[in-house]
């Protein structure tokens, strides 16, 4: 096993390899550059992946919808002084030709462009936990899975959510 990127090359060479893997569309490259116990954590996902293999899901299935999906590295990563959690500030482009399942979402042909924030937790040169941080609303909404803002269709998922919630009250009575 690798040991932490210790220079600002070996991250930058990291970070290079996971580019790779996401937009090369390399799942199996992804596996060199996790632990086994990888918790990952992203606004796409409902729960926690939790394992390469479950990771590697994610990663085929995201690519199914957003088959042209690509990543861009907007900044140098970043590395606490201990060396064990970078952070990496990205963009995330890509146009939903495909179904995205889960949650089952139909095609839209509608682009997106994001910008987002990885923090890994690093143990023996792999990334152990992964969290992303990135407004999955506004995907939704470039992507035309949620309605625009301000917008009649907004205005009704609002009045059904304020009903829903009306429903909720009076029932826990």
């Amino acid at each position: 096993m690798a040991s932490i990127p210790s220079s600002t090359a070996e991250l930058e060479a990291f970070v290079e390899r996971y580019l790779a893997a996401w937009n090369d569309h390399d799942a199996p490259a992804m596996a060199d550059l996790l632990t086994q116990d990888i918790v990952w954590e992203d606004p796409a996902l409902a729960q926690p992946a939790r394992g390469i293999a479950a990771v590697q899901a994610f990663m085929r299935a995201t690519w199914v919808g957003l088959p042209d999906l690509r990543f861009d590295e907007s900044e140098l990563p970043h590395r606490t002084a201990e060396g064990t959690q970078v952070a990496w500030r990205w963009r995330m482009r890509g146009t939903m030709t495909g179904p995205l399942d889960p949650p089952g979402f139909a095609p839209t042909n509608r682009s997106m462009e994001v910008e987002g924030v990885d923090l890994w937790t690093l143990r023996d040169g792999r990334i152990a936990r992964y969290r992303a941080f990135y407004d999955m609303n506004d995907v939704a909404r470039q992507l035309g899975i949620a309605p625009a803002a301000g917008g009649r269709p907004e205005k009704a998922m609002i009045a059904l959510q304020r009903l829903q919630a009306r429903i909720l009250r009076r029932s826990a009575r």
